[in-house]
């Protein structure tokens, strides 16, 4: 069973025999519409694209809501073109993880083209051709974060972003000049309409995607490069828009156990794909079953309708309530505290913690009872069905390989925000913070975390985070069951660009400093701790 041997006459019911869900499509009549008027274009080639927007769209081919595929291009790690797509004619298989421990399969095939971003190549060619056709709607992102990027650690220009401001003029390196000189492209053809759409999860994304190409555009203009009119272009909305979106899935690195059973069933595409840049794939997809796509309804050459397919459409100010209501309440906090807590306990899995009483109770007391109060109700989603998802599916999730240690990483960076706000909002409505309990335990179990000391003594290694040897010496000497010098947590506690408050001012830092020196009574003190205010 290889995903290419679909189309050959007589396969489809070997498969479907064996439980896989086929494109029910004319593929071929797809492929040809939409590489003539292609009305979708996404970069960021890697496994949450194929779990979830590709797979969304295959849905509505499926439905007959729509006759155009998506084109997918690769700016960064051209390897996953040549060894993930081309050699499966674009076709991936999706493997969906459901907590109850079945697994639904599916030959997703909406992808109608896939290209590399790279100028030396003719494929970019082929893109100047995309980004010209008036029918191109929207261009989406899946890029992470860095990936709109232009600065390095000290604020200024990076090096390579500088060149390319610099000297490269309408060749630039990095993925961002090269969608701008796409823009410009367009630009030139005609000044047809177009949304820009990051996927990638990060707040207020179309932000950043927007800060990016319009520091190439305006560049370009003040160097004289580009036509006076393009950064008009740019920044009239009528004409292109950068919306925000709220996206939350789950897809991990290509899993062993799903690989051996596909292969039980005769599949036989399972090889795992390791590019030189290190990106882990394979020609299938392991995604958890639960997804969320809330996307700003700004699209001026219009769009497909996906609100078919569960995509949520909104204004700016609901999306940005479903990002708070997901990173500040119903999922970041649950995460985090279960970071901190498991690697002190030794886990490796965070569905291993879902079977540790103290810390399921942590999780949901703290989420229902104490966040719960002050969460922002985006309307579109309701956040007690959010965060009971969250409890009972995804985290949960045997399928789902995440590790505490994975989530401890920059711990001090998410604190701010999924805490801070928190507390922030208790003060501004005028609630009792005193009443808080397990959100102070999470923020005490940090400090002794920030020790490395496991619950039994032994040293554990810490997550990276930039600010972790500046945050360690707060306890720097504590040890378990001795004589510490609390006084220090002062110097902590006190951060306000850690913690997003001054815990002593809001009058929560004694509290904190209390359940501290609780866990670090001796051995054992994390657990006996964690029992006598989760139980």
């Amino acid at each position: 069973m290889k995903l290419t041997d679909i189309v050959k006459p007589g396969n489809r019911a070997e498969w479907e025999a064996k439980g896989y869900e086929l494109p029910k499509y004319d593929r071929e009549a797809m492929i040809a519409k939409t590489k003539e008027n292609p009305t979708w274009i996404h970069f960021g080639a890697g496994n949450i694209f194929r779990a979830f927007p590709a797979a969304f769209l295959d849905r509505m081919l499926n439905a007959g809501e729509t006759d155009r595929g998506v084109i997918v291009c690769e700016g960064f790690d051209y390897e996953i073109i040549d060894k993930a797509y081309r050699p499966y004619d674009n076709l991936s298989l999706l493997a969906v993880l459901k907590a109850d421990g079945t697994v639904a399969k599916k030959v997703i095939g909406s992808v109608a083209e896939s290209l590399k971003g790279d100028t030396a190549s003719p494929d970019f060619d082929r893109l100047r051709d995309i980004f010209r056709k008036e029918s191109l709607q929207m261009v989406t992102f899946t890029i992470t974060e860095k990936g709109y990027s232009l600065t390095g650690p000290d604020g200024n220009l990076s090096p390579v972003a500088k060149e390319d401001l610099d000297n490269r003029g309408l060749n630039p390196v990095l993925i961002m000049g090269k969608v701008t000189a796409l823009l410009y492209e367009r630009f030139l053809a005609g000044a047809y309409p177009v949304a820009m759409s990051s996927m990638d999860n990060c707040s207020h994304n179309g932000d950043k995607l927007k800060a990016a190409v319009m520091t190439y555009a305006k560049t370009w203009e003040e160097q004289g490069i580009a036509k006076k009119g393009f950064v008009d272009y740019l920044s009239d909305p009528s004409s292109v828009t950068f919306p925000w979106s709220m996206i939350d899935k789950i897809t991990p690195r290509p899993d062993d156990t799903v690989r051996a059973m596909l292969t039980a069933d005769g599949f036989s595409d399972t090889d795992l794909i390791v590019t030189s840049r290190n990106t882990y794939t394979a020609p299938f997809v392991n995604a958890e079953e639960t997804e969320y796509l809330a996307v700003e309804d700004t699209f001026p050459n219009g769009r497909p309708a996906f609100e078919k397919v569960g995509v949520l459409y909104a204004d700016r100010e609901t999306v940005d309530k479903v990002e708070k209501m997901k990173v500040c309440t119903c999922l970041n906090p649950l995460h985090t505290a279960l970071a901190i807590y498991g690697c002190m306990l030794g886990y490796t899995k965070i569905s291993e913690e879902m079977k540790d009483v103290e810390l399921v109770n942590l999780i949901t007391k703290m989420g229902y009872n104490e966040a719960m109060p002050v969460v922002v109700d985006p309307g579109i989603i309701q956040p007690k069905q959010f965060i009971s998802d969250v409890l009972t599916k995804r985290l949960p999730n045997p399928f789902m390989p995440d590790a505490p240690q994975r989530i401890a990483t920059d711990t001090s960076q998410k604190l701010p925000i999924r805490f801070g706000e928190t507390l922030k909002a208790y003060k501004r409505d005028g609630l009792d913070l005193s009443s808080l309990t397990l959100i102070p335990l999470v923020l005490a179990g940090y400090a002794r975390y920030l020790s490395g000391l496991n619950d039994d003594g032994e040293a554990f290694e810490q997550s990276p985070d930039p600010m972790l040897s500046e945050l360690k010496k707060a306890v720097a000497g504590y040890t378990l069951g001795g004589d510490n010098d609390y006084s220090t947590l002062k110097s902590l506690y006190s951060r306000k660009d850690v913690f997003a408050v001054d815990l002593y001012e809001i009058g929560l830092g004694d509290k904190v400093e209390s359940l501290v020196k609780e866990l670090y009574a001796g051995k054992g003190a994390v657990r006996a701790t964690l029992k006598k205010y989760c139980d």
